[in-house]
């Protein structure tokens, strides 16, 4: 994985690795996005959505239900 992805560190390895691999690497690119159609990407889980959720919502965005 490049030095270029803005995910946060605590989402692990596994789940920042394969979201980059679908060309998810910042913030803004999750604003809306489908919780579900996340949890069917490999490597991504409850706990990594929790995250991904929590650091969204203090930017002022959020994924969808």
């Amino acid at each position: 994985m490049t030095g270029e992805s803005e995910l946060p560190a605590s989402m692990g390895t596994v789940s920042r690795r394969e979201l980059a691999l679908q060309g998810l690497t910042r913030l803004d690119q999750f604003d809306g996005a489908s919780e579900k159609q996340l949890l069917s990407i490999h490597g991504v889980g409850p706990k990594a959505i929790r995250i991904l959720r929590d650091h969204l919502e203090a930017a002022g965005k959020e994924l969808a239900p």
